[in-house]
């Protein structure tokens, strides 16, 4: 591994992108400690922690801004959030179905779109924070300040969004996720000193199921079916070209981390609407915290739709039959064309089934070991759920592509 990472130092391109992105990552971290103009962030940081439930999660996401109330403070989920609705809005709406069809400017025109609507979700959210801590007394401000609080808030959003482009584009790996991943990783320390002050079971289990949660997520993420491609020769001009034989990769979790993300995402909007109302906030502290039984059934059945959901987005078995037959390839046994599709769907469907039962129960599993198992929350946090996923699958993915980058020069991986 450390002669992989030392000829991935060499590439002088692989370089400047590690590089960038370490600077972004940097530039994230000094503005989660930058407080909003006018905030007691000790005063946010003691309600927060006496509050907990969902604020936690918050806060995990944002890696800690949320508790500082800085610059970046409400972190990524804004955009997340704003692509979720985009992508929905996809399925229903003619326009902009006809716009996704349209290849790169189509894309280009759906990403505005979503910048747009990120600068909407950032305002709310804001608005949102800075009247539930206005109205909890700890937050001490008149209409001019309030706004300019907001406006801090919500270009603090837009910066991120922009940091999260500028990574996929120049860096290594998908911006948003490297964001996410990196605040996951804040959180880090505090698992490891909670770790550590547990008790004997605790310090001689924790770290067993840890490694059995990451390995069974790594085998899960790299899982996948084969099928099997035949092509026949065929006369392309005046050339004959040779038939032969492939595979079709089918992954069992075909979606990645994103139907957590989007979970995670949506299931933050409803304590962002109940600031502006107090009895729906009291609702939403007794009875909709992460560790409830509505919370959690929620939580999972979002994973296994959002699953099901972004898989169909990113794969469809009608097109992939139609690439197939255009090509002269067909798979043993199987008639080309519409056969071709529903065998594609059918396996599909049996493979994503499973994949989305795993991935939500990973993610409730951390309120289960509090409940049950006797870990601490910050224990549980670091060791399951939306931590692991999020950081294992982005890890993976990261890897995936400087391996593809190393591959190009003739580089031995280290995926084997």
């Amino acid at each position: 591994m450390f002669a992989w990472l030392a000829n991935a130092w060499r590439v002088p391109e692989l370089r400047k992108r590690l590089l960038f992105t370490a600077m972004i990552l940097a530039l994230y971290r000094l503005g989660s400690w930058i407080p909003a103009p006018g905030v007691d962030s000790e005063a946010i940081d003691q309600y927060l922690s006496s509050t907990g439930g969902i604020f936690n999660l918050l806060n995990l996401f944002s890696g800690g801004a949320l508790s500082q109330f800085s610059l970046f403070a409400l972190g990524i989920m804004p955009y997340v959030t704003a692509s979720i609705i985009l992508q929905l809005m996809t399925v229903v709406i003619p326009r902009l179905s006809e716009l996704q069809k349209e290849g790169e400017s189509g894309t280009a025109k759906i990403n505005q779109y979503t910048r747009y609507l990120t600068v909407v979700l950032s305002a709310a959210q804001a608005l949102g924070y800075a009247f539930l801590f206005k109205n909890q007394g700890i937050l001490e401000a008149n209409a001019g300040r309030m706004v300019l609080i907001i406006v801090t808030l919500t270009v603090g959003s837009v910066l991120l969004m922009w940091m999260g482009e500028q990574i996929t584009k120049r860096g290594i790996g998908n911006g948003i996720s490297i964001l996410i991943f990196a605040s996951i990783l804040t959180g880090l320390p505090l698992g490891v000193t909670a770790w550590w002050n547990g008790g004997p079971m605790e310090r001689i289990f924790f770290p067993l199921i840890g490694i059995a949660i990451v390995a069974a997520v790594v085998f899960v993420q790299e899982g996948q079916r084969k099928i099997p491609i035949q092509y026949a020769k065929r006369m392309v001009g005046r050339r004959m070209t040779s038939g032969g034989s492939t595979y079709l990769p089918l992954r069992v979790n075909m979606a990645g981390v994103i139907p957590v993300i989007f979970a995670a995402a949506i299931l933050a909007f409803p304590p962002t609407v109940a600031s502006y109302f107090p009895q729906t906030q009291d609702f939403i502290n007794t009875y909709f915290q992460p560790g409830d039984w509505l919370y959690l059934t929620i939580e999972g059945v979002m994973i296994i739709v959002f699953t099901f959901f972004y898989t169909a987005v990113q794969f469809n078995p009608v097109d992939q039959a139609d690439n197939l037959r255009k090509h002269g390839g067909y798979i043993p046994g199987i008639r080309p064309g519409p056969p071709t599709a529903q065998y594609l769907d059918r396996v599909l469907t049996r493979l994503t089934l499973p994949g989305s039962l795993f991935l939500a129960a990973v993610a409730v599993a951390p309120s289960l070991f509090i409940r049950y198992g006797g870990f601490s929350q910050a224990n549980a946090r670091a060791l399951g759920g939306t931590s692991v996923l999020i950081a294992v699958g982005v890890a993976l993915d990261t890897m995936r592509q400087m391996e593809s980058q190393m591959m190009m020069r003739n580089y031995e991986g280290f995926l084997r």
